[in-house]
Order: C-alpha cells, then structure tokens, then sequence
C-alpha cells in the first residue's frame, strides 16, 4: 500500500455482463485532497471508475484501497433523487445517529451551501434539472464526504446552470481540508 496515498487503484477489472470490459488493468493513486479531474472519451469507464471508487460495484480483479468517504453525483440527477421532496431527498445522505436539531441543521447548511435555501418543501418533479443537480450537490454535502465524485455535473444543464453548478463546485475547491 503506498503510504502517501489516500485513494490507490491496483490493476482493476471490471466486465458488464454482457461482456463489454469497462476497466482493464486500471491503477493510478491520488495521494490526498485537492481538485482531481478524470479526462476520456464517451464509453471508456469513468462512470463505472466512479461506481467502484463508491463502492457500489466491486472490481472483478486487482485492488482497491480509498481512505476518503465518497459521495456520487451521478450524470444524470433523475438517476438518485428517491424521495417526493428536496428536504427528504437529502435526508436520506445523513447518517442515523444525528439528533433531529441536527439533520434540521445538515440539511438547512447543505441547501444554503447550494443556493437552495427556502426550497426543503419543494416536490422534486417540479424542479428544473439544474435545481436537481444542485439537490443532489446538496445530498452529498449533507454527507459530510470527504471525496466528491462527480460524474459529468454539467452534462444535461443549460449554460446558466452550468454556471451554478460550476461555482459551487469552484467554491468547495477552495475551502480547507475540511469534509465536504
């Protein structure tokens, strides 16, 4: 185990079960915080890279090692977003031990955090895919992550919501070290 490294791929695989490999032989390290960015084209696995580095797939072979509490924002925000409101949308990324002042307070930070205050009651299917992408930014920040994992946060939003997105995200670049 490389002793710098806070998150280490050693030689995975991966294969959907249609046969199609989606990691072959995949090692890199990222040694600890900072802003990472992972470059490819459309179909070469960094999707499925996010979803092992989460743990919600596991590698078919070789070694994975992450020290980090990753949170997932998914490409596409209809793909996670379970609950019928904003506020019980997030409340599903805290954990169950948090006192009920607590999850008031996680949940009213996290919304501020991404310009969503006031909108807790709001029915997720009334809101515009860039609001959904920043409630989904907001679950994961509720979390308390300490590696956020976003995949294409930009893809599907029209160029305001990109800025939105992209701001937040530049924000939570430059804070300290501490979780997310």
């Amino acid at each position: 185990m490389p002793e710098q490294s806070q998150l280490f791929l050693r030689k995975v695989t991966f294969a959907w079960p249609s046969g199609k490999k989606a990691l072959d032989d995949c090692s890199f390290d990222i040694p600890g915080p900072g802003l990472w960015m992972l470059v490819g084209s459309n179909g070469c696995g960094k999707s499925t890279l996010f979803k092992l580095i989460s743990g919600l797939i596991k590698p078919q072979s070789g070694f994975l090692h992450c020290n980090f509490k990753p949170a997932l924002m998914f490409q596409n925000p209809d793909h996670q977003l379970l609950m019928p409101s904003s506020k019980s949308d997030v409340m599903l990324s805290l954990p169950g031990n948090l006192t009920e002042h607590e999850r008031e307070e996680r949940i009213a930070t996290a919304m501020t955090q991404v310009g969503m205050s006031g909108l807790e009651t709001c029915p997720i299917h009334t809101l515009s895919g860039g609001q959904k992408q920043r409630l989904a930014l907001a679950g994961a920040l509720a979390s308390k992550a300490t590696l956020l994992l976003l995949d294409e946060p930009t893809a599907l939003l029209d160029p305001l919501s990109q800025q939105k997105v992209l701001s937040i995200v530049k924000t939570l670049c430059h804070r300290s070290q501490d979780p997310l």
